[in-house]
């Protein structure tokens, strides 16, 4: 439907792989850009472990937070992507200096119909929110229920924070943004728009109007407001400590279970052009793909099946830092599984090579 929204802001990246022009792309995921994206399109998304994969050559929005990482149809490819894009490099100061399993092997495990006996699943209660809607919610039941059938253990857990986390980002974010964005002056870095006889400052101001949109231009002045003096300790500072107690749940959580499940996104692809008056109604589309970021864990997205409208929505699963291995053998099991009840991403890949082998388009 290209009347709706392919996700943000990696959806560039999720419509190309979902409309076979790509077999795999990358995306960068600092609040769920990767993961939602995903699940609006019904591909297989994951942000890995902050730090598992360089940010080397990419542009900076919130550097505490932003990851990149692997789109793809099917949980294998995005295995066979994270193998070549992980590790350690030097010129990423925040890369980490550890060796990684092999995500693919993991995969196949999983694929080839890794028994689930025994994984502890857990869901969170705070992310069972108002804002999920009823298809999606009913398909997150499903592919629950999927998961019990093949051995899970399924049970809720609470973590207190995550009510603040959509509060806590946005603070943290825009203030990262802020200071990050400041390199775009039209003098050193990025567009330059002038005019004969204007100063530096004029031909900076110029060029800042001209090159963010409204989002950005939000996002810079919320920032630069909750670093001001006066304003960090209380915005800023506190959002920190929010975090803090976000990591600390999600480890006491991963000390009972040893994955969390939510829907990836809470609705189905929405109306281009819908929300663009509410930017607080867009934000909280990010309600269960924020944690994994602020705690720097690895998550990711898979197709659970689609709503009334015909759209897809997405499944997603959160594990430890360090711990992707598990995303890619529990992610492919559920895969394996949930690809044998509806018209998931390989029935739909199938059907369009056939359309296009009998003279279709291309």
């Amino acid at each position: 439907d290209l009347d709706r929204i392919p996700g943000g802001s990696g959806g560039g990246s999720a419509a190309a792989v979902a409309a076979l022009e790509a077999p795999i792309a990358l995306g960068s995921d600092t609040g769920g850009s990767i993961r939602q994206p995903a699940a609006v399109t019904g591909t297989v998304g994951v942000k890995p472990t902050y730090g598992g994969v360089s940010r080397y050559g990419s542009i900076a929005l919130a550097s505490s937070l932003d990851q990149v990482g692997p789109v793809s149809r099917t949980v294998l490819d995005a295995a066979l992507v994270h193998d070549v894009i992980g590790g350690h490099d030097p010129h990423d100061a925040t890369s980490l200096e550890r060796e990684w399993p092999s995500f693919a092997a993991a995969a196949r495990e999983g694929a080839d119909g890794a028994d689930l006996t025994g994984v502890r699943f857990g869901v969170v209660k705070e992310l069972d929110a108002d804002g999920i809607s009823a298809d999606v919610q009913a398909r997150f039941k499903d592919a629950v229920a999927v998961i019990e059938a093949a051995g899970g253990e399924v049970t809720q857990i609470s973590a207190p924070s995550f009510k603040y986390a959509v509060a806590a980002y946005y603070l943290i974010l825009p203030a990262e943004a802020s200071s990050n964005l400041a390199r775009f002056d039209s003098v050193r870095y990025g567009l330059r728009v002038e005019e004969p006889g204007q100063t530096v400052e004029q031909v900076m101001a110029a060029s800042r109007e001209a090159g963010f949109g409204p989002e950005v231009k939000r996002r810079i002045i919320l920032g630069t407001y909750a670093l001001s003096a006066g304003y960090y300790d209380a915005y800023y500072g506190s959002a920190q400590k929010v975090r803090t107690l976000i990591q600390r749940d999600l480890e006491d959580a991963f000390r009972k279970v040893d994955v969390l499940i939510s829907p990836a996104a809470p609705t189905t692809a929405f109306k281009l052009g819908e929300k663009i008056d509410d930017p607080l109604a867009m934000y909280v589309n990010d309600i269960t793909t924020i944690p994994a970021n602020l705690a720097g864990s690895p998550g990711m997205s898979i197709p659970m099946g689609l709503g009334a409208d015909g759209l897809p929505t997405g499944l997603q699963l959160m594990a430890p830092m360090f711990e992707d291995e598990r995303l890619y053998r529990f992610g492919a099991a559920i895969e394996s599984r949930l690809n044998g009840g509806w018209a998931g991403p390989l029935a739909l890949q199938n059907s369009r090579l056939e359309a296009l082998s009998d003279g279709g388009a291309r």
